[in-house]
């Protein structure tokens, strides 16, 4: 559609969606709250989201399908947000840990996904969207259809007040939030430019086995995501794998810094993709934990998106200033310093969300 002008374009869609992406997720959790119900929300995402997908094929010309991309962001967390604060309407606190087991199946089912509607012979490129359309919608309706509404329950589920720990601190709570993105700058930087810093490597890794090497990393991680969130669930230390992930995140990167093979670098990523899988799926539930007040648990579900959506408006300029100057080791050795950061500061923390129960 644009030439030689390809990157510029698809650095401004990029941007102006994460943009939208950050602003849709803070007004439809609010404006969930405000109503005290979220299945309109949800439907109302769902249906926008579907149908500005099939019109991607009648964008004629790159501001078109930047606008396009635009509204759909919006569209889109007009859907996931609310859904969110849902989760966070009923799950126990008891079960968090496993809810960001199951939560690992995302990306993993995502990768799926991707492979199967992009296979050769099975689709062209609009009749993608479809398919892509109607997985949607098989993931999102049996939630629409059979989950109870809210009805001001709080994710206390009718337990007493009296035995609940009492809500955390601002400093809990932006720990919780500075943790996950310096987590996701690390995560999000070396998923954009992986291809690259293989390929400085050994020139002979293609973006086929990239894809390869990153699903079955997805997909190995999660059945051991479900059995540290489940382990932490009934040891009642929520943050505990959290720090072991972002310590573990942080040795990979330096290890990545480090290689001079291939096999090297590849270990190292693997570990790097392992870690950090676990980490996000288990923070996205325990953030339930954080955040009680079921009045404005959708618009402080949207201000910690934040931590999915900034990271895109740093990355660029992050790897402009330092990787042509000094490379991807020194790119990793910053990265490896974010992720340990992260894992410094959920452990002065963690004590603060231990269930009364497991401090006693």
């Amino acid at each position: 559609m644009v030439g030689d002008q390809r990157v510029e374009w698809l650095a401004y869609t990029t941007f102006f969606g994460a943009a939208a992406a950050s602003i849709g997720g803070i007004l439809f959790g609010w404006l969930s709250d405000r109503s005290r119900t979220r299945r309109p929300w949800i439907v109302a995402g769902l249906i926008g989201t579907l149908s500005l997908m099939m019109c991607v094929p009648l964008a004629s010309r790159p501001f078109e399908l930047l606008l396009l991309v635009v509204v759909w962001q919006l569209a889109l967390n007009m859907m996931l947000g609310p859904l969110s604060a849902w989760a966070a309407d009923h799950v126990p606190p008891g079960q968090l840990g496993s809810l960001g087991g199951l939560l690992a199946l995302s990306p993993a089912l995502g990768s799926v996904a991707g492979a199967l509607v992009t296979l050769p012979g099975v689709a062209d490129a609009d009749e993608r969207l479809v398919l892509v359309s109607l997985l949607v919608s098989c993931c999102v309706l049996p939630a629409l259809l059979f989950a109870r509404p809210m009805d001001g329950e709080s994710a206390d589920l009718g337990e007493d007040p009296a035995v609940l720990p009492p809500p955390p601190s601002l400093r809990v709570t932006a720990g919780m939030w500075v943790a996950r993105f310096l987590v996701q700058i690390s995560e999000a930087t070396l998923f954009a430019y992986l291809y690259y810093y293989f390929h400085s490597i050994d020139p002979s890794r293609d973006a086929g086995w990239i894809a390869r090497l990153f699903g079955i990393v997805l997909c190995t991680a999660v059945p051991a995501a479900l059995l540290v969130g489940r382990w932490s669930d009934r040891r009642g230390r929520p943050l505990l794998p959290l720090v072991a992930g972002a310590l573990t995140a942080a040795f990979a990167l330096l290890l990545m810094a480090l290689s001079s093979t291939p096999f090297e670098a590849t270990a190292a990523y693997v570990m790097f993709g392992f870690a950090t899988t676990i980490f996000l799926s288990l923070h996205s539930a325990q953030t339930l934990r954080v955040l009680r007040r079921t009045e404005r648990r959708g618009r402080d579900l949207g201000f910690f998106n934040l931590t999915n959506t900034a990271p895109s408006l740093i990355i660029p300029w992050l790897t402009v200033a330092i990787v042509p100057v000094f490379g991807f080791a020194h790119l990793f050795l910053v990265l490896a310093a974010l992720a340990l950061a992260a894992a410094l500061i959920l452990f002065a923390i963690r004590s603060d969300l231990r269930p009364s129960a497991a401090r006693s």
